[in-house]
């Protein structure tokens, strides 16, 4: 008997929205590709991660209502980005730690929310995709993916099917790239010399292109790459996986 397609809705983040639409429309078609029936609710908003963090928790908890409220009809929420699935998965249940019926219905939206990647690995069985990307590539581990959800092998897997792609490591690339959302504007010495550190290990590592899971780590990466007027194209990883590079110029850099 065939199983019915899962009902995915995708959280869309803010800064895909306002900044890379490309990536939700890659992670739509990554989501189809595997099977999936995907909605994008229209009401959805910021996760409430730059409240959470910086102490709002009223905003916080407001926000992630809504998320809740517009998010609980589906088998699964996907989120192409690891701070905001981490938001949602793993600090929501926390958001809500005085009310009962709030937390509860954090806990069983967290309990079905995945990364993108690790959605399409760990839950679709995806092996493969037909995609084709000539250049040699290094990965960035963001913190919330890596930490929160355990994203690391899962983006790499599927990298490796990549027709043209070589994978290069690059030294420390777990390290935080000192974007941490809010902690770049509080901390932007700090931030700047974290980022310049992982400059200098993306360059060593020999790699044309960078890539990772967040978009928030590949713009700050991205204006540290073109201050320095590094030669380094930078992409979400979605993009390469889908196929869709041909479409849109590297971040941070303009149409012409």
């Amino acid at each position: 008997m065939l199983q019915p397609s899962p009902r995915v809705g995708l959280f869309v983040t803010c800064l895909v929205d306002l900044y890379r639409p490309t990536i939700g429309f890659a992670a739509l078609k990554l989501l189809k590709d595997a099977g999936c029936v995907v909605d994008v609710p229209a009401v959805q908003t910021c996760c409430g991660q730059p409240a959470w963090n910086s102490g709002d928790r009223a905003d916080a908890a407001d926000l992630a209502r809504t998320v809740i409220a517009a998010f609980e009809p589906y088998d699964y929420v996907v989120v192409p980005s690891g701070s905001c699935g981490g938001m949602i998965k793993e600090q929501y249940a926390a958001v809500f730690a005085n009310d009962p019926e709030w937390r509860g219905r954090a806990e069983r939206l967290g309990a079905r929310t995945f990364e993108l990647v690790s959605f399409l690995t760990d839950v679709m069985g995806m092996q493969r995709v037909a995609a084709r990307y000539p250049g040699t590539v290094t990965y960035h581990d963001s913190c919330s993916g890596l930490r929160e959800l355990g994203v690391k092998a899962q983006p790499r897997r599927l990298l490796g099917t990549v027709e043209g792609l070589t994978l290069t490591e690059m030294h420390d690339a777990e390290v935080c790239c000192g974007f941490g959302g809010t902690f770049c504007v509080k901390y932007p010495d700090i931030s700047v010399r974290m980022v310049s550190d992982k400059v200098e290990n993306i360059e060593r590592s020999g790699a044309d292109t960078l890539l990772a899971g967040d978009l928030g780590c590949l713009l700050n990466m991205a204006g540290r790459l073109k201050r320095l007027e590094k030669p380094v194209k930078v992409r979400h990883v979605a993009e390469v996986l889908a196929g869709m590079t041909d479409s849109v110029p590297p971040i941070g850099e303009n149409k012409t």
